[in-house]
């Protein structure tokens, strides 16, 4: 495994009205977020949220190209983001210690906090389909061309690590700096990851490694 310091390129908060950033997901213009009692869409141009949907929100976030998916204690919740509907709803596996959420070949991908796990689930039914074991806490989880990566936030260090989803094995770390948490994670899809900074009111981007 390697562990390189993470390139932080851009800050953005704190935001108004928020106490802690939790879910995040980008829908391919904006950056969602969750804080609790609502979702907020953040122009990451402009630094400015733009949008809030009044709904729980208390962990991970996802957007699957139409709707986003939050999670809401122990259910998740499928939104229409043009009109902040509730179009239904499914459990959450951890039933309550889930954290992360994301998006991927046609699945859910729920982190576990405590359980140090990322499952698989049917969005339409949350049947797990299969559970992968980490070594750490999850916070966030994402997945970009094929790699997913996880946040961890754990005696008081947070970094951003990528691992093998066969095994769970950590190929790369990305330390974040000391006296930051990480909640939420996502990618764009492309050179940056986006993230909580834990009990703050700020979101940060990341540099993604490039491959050889």
């Amino acid at each position: 495994m390697t562990i390189t310091n993470a390139d932080i390129t851009r800050t953005y908060g704190p935001f108004p009205g928020v106490e802690k950033v939790h879910g995040v997901s980008f829908d391919g213009a904006n950056v969602w977020f969750a804080s609790g009692d609502r979702l907020n869409a953040l122009d990451t141009v402009k630094g400015e949220i733009i949008r809030t949907i009044d709904v729980p929100a208390h962990a991970g976030t996802a957007f699957d190209g139409t709707h986003l998916f939050q999670i809401a204690e122990d259910r998740i919740q499928k939104i229409d983001p043009q009109t902040g509907s509730v179009l239904g709803t499914i459990p959450a596996p951890g039933k309550g210690g889930d954290s992360g959420l994301a998006w991927a070949e046609g699945s859910l991908w729920v982190g576990h906090y405590r359980e140090r796990k990322i499952h698989q689930i049917d969005p339409a039914t949350g049947k797990v389909l299969r559970s992968i074991e980490t070594n750490r806490f999850v916070t966030g989880v994402t997945w970009v061309d094929g790699e997913l990566w996880h946040g961890t936030w754990e005696e008081g260090e947070s970094e951003l690590r990528r691992i093998d989803p066969a095994t769970g094995k950590v190929l790369d770390a990305l330390a974040m700096p000391p006296g930051g948490g990480l909640s939420g994670l996502e990618s764009d899809g492309a050179g940056l990851f986006y993230c909580g900074d834990g009990d703050k009111s700020t979101l940060r981007a990341v540099r993604r490694p490039k491959r050889a």
